[in-house]
């Protein structure tokens, strides 16, 4: 079979892209995801035994959660209904739950709705789902790219048990590379395909756990590529890398991966590890975040994270802040780089952040008398009247240009809001600050 004879029976045919024809059809036949579908898991279990319970599949792109509801659909004798959340609305779900009350008074068959893209369904959509999945109207599969714990409604969380899907490994997806080029009825079985070692590492290395960048590399290969002398499509690594010249990523700006690389990236400054900070970063931009979004998260971190231990950590943070808005992509990374690794390596002190917090709480829960009459403002006729003012010591009429003197509110005159640490120039105000208090 020569490759126009393969095209024309696959346009009369009409089939589906590569990724979606090897799509697995039994439990057996699935690759990766051991920890929730190997043989005596409660999922697997639950398949195999056609006793399902409403479940939400949680995990990356192209890592087997549609194919897991196919399997399902493929396995159960109950009816199996999709949806898909980007297009349906309540409407749909309606009509859905009609026809499934109408299939169980007349058949007493069930009905498995697998909404695809749950976290697409807004709150009102959700609450519809809701009362139906809690009489067992339907047994409900969501699907979701996103963290059910933020974009799914607690009720219909409650109801569901969540599987997490992690990113497949890289023997997983040499595996899939392999089948789709040996298997004859949905693969390129059927056509003279030789592949090499080198290229199918590094298309399962640039897939980054996503079977479907994977398969659709492959098929972006076969399709493009002439045979040779001998009748043999060859693809090598020249051929792999322009059919995949970037590493996919699970990352969308308004996604959970988006929050889990930003938190990642604060924690390793935080945590005094330059390396991960440049690595988190470069993961941001390379998934083309917004580098003012970046920027000020170094900013905020400078003083959450930093503060008096090293001030010039906040310096070198706004600088940053304000080069990026002049100097744009991508000569940024460079400054962005620069700040993200001293504030990583400056010394640590938490004390302005838990100084200020505290004395919010004390503002909101205790109440105070004011300002006490010696602080209070005498720059008017008529405050001495008042006795505002009276008392006030100018601190730089005395030694080392301090004074004792009570400046807090009576109620809290003895609370400690900011308490230097041992780390950095932070320990040398502490020193200072002793130093004044026992003079």
């Amino acid at each position: 079979m020569d490759l126009f004879e393969y095209q024309r029976k696959k346009n009369m045919k009409k089939e589906s892209p590569l990724a979606s024809r090897m799509r697995p059809k039994t439990l057996e036949q699935f690759i990766g995801q051991e920890h929730i579908i190997g043989k005596n898991t409660l999922l697997y279990r639950a398949i195999k035994a056609d006793k399902l319970t409403s479940i939400i599949l949680y995990g990356p792109p192209g890592t087997g959660k549609t194919t897991l509801a196919k399997i399902i659909a493929n396995s159960t004798k109950s009816e199996f209904v999709q949806l898909n959340a980007t297009t349906s609305g309540i409407k749909d779900i309606k009509e859905t739950i009609e026809t499934a009350k109408s299939l169980m008074g007349m058949t007493e068959k069930r009905t498995i709705l697998f909404i695809d893209e749950i976290h697409r369904f807004n709150k009102s959509q959700q609450d519809a789902l809701l009362p139906h999945v809690e009489d067992g109207t339907v047994i409900f599969i969501g699907a979701t790219t996103e963290n059910p714990y933020f974009e799914v409604n607690k009720a219909l969380l409650s109801r569901s048990v969540i599987f997490e899907l992690k990113h497949l490994t890289f023997e997983n997806i040499k595996t899939i590379i392999k089948n789709s080029i040996n298997d004859k009825e949905d693969g390129f079985g059927a056509l003279k395909v030789k592949i090499t070692k080198e290229a199918i590492n590094f298309l399962a290395d640039m897939a980054n756990g996503d079977a479907r960048a994977a398969l659709n590399a492959v098929e972006l290969a076969v399709l493009t590529t002439e045979r040779n002398a001998d009748g043999i499509l060859c693809i090598d690594i020249s051929t792999a890398q322009q059919c995949i010249q970037k590493r996919a990523l699970n990352y969308e700006k308004n996604g959970d991966n988006h929050y889990d690389t930003i938190s990642a990236f604060i924690k390793s400054m935080r945590g005094s590890d330059p390396d991960a900070a440049i690595y988190y970063l470069a993961k941001m931009l390379y998934a083309g975040e917004d580098i003012k979004f970046i920027a000020r998260r170094i900013v905020i971190c400078a003083s959450e994270d930093i503060g008096n231990a090293d001030p010039r950590a906040l310096q070198v943070a706004v600088s940053a802040f304000d080069a990026v808005n002049m100097i744009g992509m991508p000569e940024s990374r460079i400054i962005l780089a620069q700040a993200a690794a001293y504030v990583a390596s400056a010394p640590k002190s938490n004390s302005a952040i838990l100084a200020i917090d505290k004395a919010l709480k004390d503002v909101q829960n205790i109440q105070t008398s004011g300002v006490p009459n010696h602080l209070k403002d005498s720059h008017y006729k008529g405050a001495a009247n008042l006795e505002h003012g009276i008392g006030y010591k100018y601190s730089h009429n005395y030694k080392n240009h301090y004074v004792k003197q009570q400046y807090l509110p009576d109620e809290v005159k003895n609370q400690k809001y900011y308490i230097p640490s041992e780390n950095g120039y932070e320990k040398k105000i502490k020193q200072w600050l002793n130093f004044l208090k026992d003079e």
